[in-house]
């Protein structure tokens, strides 16, 4: 199995990491994170020019015969640079619903997402309820919710669940609080009260299309927490061969070369991991579940020891709030923290492991 990247994904690699680095270096994801509305939307249309929406979507006009990976090479890349756009709820999340709704209902909201022209995030809890063509109730920390046009919201039936729509645009009296650790990321709670809402998909095409969308949220954190730990492993490197102490660069000293190497090693695992599970997902591999469970336990871990290695090799100015360490410390709290710990994931590989 050749895990290798083609020359076209490298190529990819290449641009989205000059745009990011130009468009909206750390310097610019800090004045936006520190302010309201939290992000550029203008940068979306630069993201759909470059063709980074719908790379793995059938119908884009763009992309066609691409794959998850690309995606995956993408979001490494916003991890890197803690883009604080809603690429990872809209592509990740979002586009398989919206791909299988198009098949099922015709909605040509897709479209609409595929073009720039709109931006979706997915919404999930089984307390939702639906009464005709509205929804009442609440989900919290959902992603990306308060810069979102779309939210995608899964309501549990009877006979499983069910994917609505609501229109954040049309339907402004919608509650979407945002108050977060991680500014560059804002989550949102989303208080429906008798709200419109279309009905997308039915439990019977719900199920597999919302799998598809776990797998692909799964393994694009995975890939996301594989790009901070690679910025803080390069930002303690470069600031242990230049701070001098005693006659010598810090990084000379075991204290400090020995936390960057345990950032290494933790990072090589993780992206292995995270390659593994894209590559997975992008097949429809029997072993997906497993891959994407694996590397977001992995990529998260080595995601909180990158970020908390380099503020320690780092020492006083790792701790200041000037200095951009401390955001990618709460990237990857929260790529910790959504859909399932750690131990929760290694749980369930435990289970799936014996029970072969």
């Amino acid at each position: 199995m050749d895990f290798t990247f083609t020359e076209e994904q490298q190529m990819l690699r290449a641009a989205a990491r000059d745009f990011l680095d130009r468009s909206v270096p750390l310097e610019r994801v800090t004045a936006l994170a520190d302010g309201d509305p939290g992000w550029d939307p203008g940068s979306w249309q630069q993201v759909s020019a470059l063709g980074w929406l719908g790379l793995s979507v059938p119908t884009a006009r763009a992309g066609a015969g691409m794959t998850f990976v690309e995606e995956a090479v993408v979001l490494e890349e916003t991890g890197r640079g803690l883009y604080p756009g809603p690429y990872f709820s809209t592509v990740a999340l979002a586009q398989p619903l919206l791909a299988a709704a198009e098949s099922a209902a015709g909605t040509d909201l897709l479209t609409q997402v595929l073009g720039g022209s709109r931006t979706a995030t997915v919404a999930t809890l089984p307390g939702v309820t639906s009464a005709g063509d509205v929804l009442s109730g609440t989900s919290r920390h959902v992603p990306d919710l308060g810069i979102v046009d779309d939210v995608l919201v899964v309501v549990q039936g009877a006979t499983g669940p069910g994917v609505w729509h609501v229109d954040l645009r049309a339907h402004p009296n919608v509650v979407r609080r945002t108050s977060t650790m991680d500014t560059t990321r804002r989550l949102g709670d989303l208080v429906l009260d008798d709200t419109p809402a279309v009905a997308l998909l039915d439990p019977g095409v719900a199920a597999g299309a919302l799998h598809i969308a776990r797998l692909r949220g799964l393994a694009g954190l995975a890939c996301e927490a594989v790009g901070v730990a690679q910025r803080c492993l390069v930002i303690s490197a470069d600031y242990a061969k230049e701070r001098q102490q005693f006659g010598r660069p810090i990084g000379s000293y075991q204290g400090v070369s020995h936390r960057i190497a345990n950032i290494y090693v933790a990072l090589e695992m993780a992206r292995s991991l995270a390659y593994w599970a894209a590559w997975s997902v992008s097949v429809d591999d029997p072993q997906a579940a497993a891959a994407c469970s694996a590397a977001k336990a992995a990529g998260s871990e080595a995601a909180v020891l990158a970020a908390e290695s380099a503020i320690q090799a780092m020492g006083g100015i790792g701790f200041t709030w000037d200095h951009p360490l401390h955001r990618f410390y709460k990237r990857a709290q929260w790529i910790t923290a959504y859909d399932g710990h750690p131990r929760e994931h290694r749980a369930a590989l435990a289970v799936s492991l014996l029970d072969a």
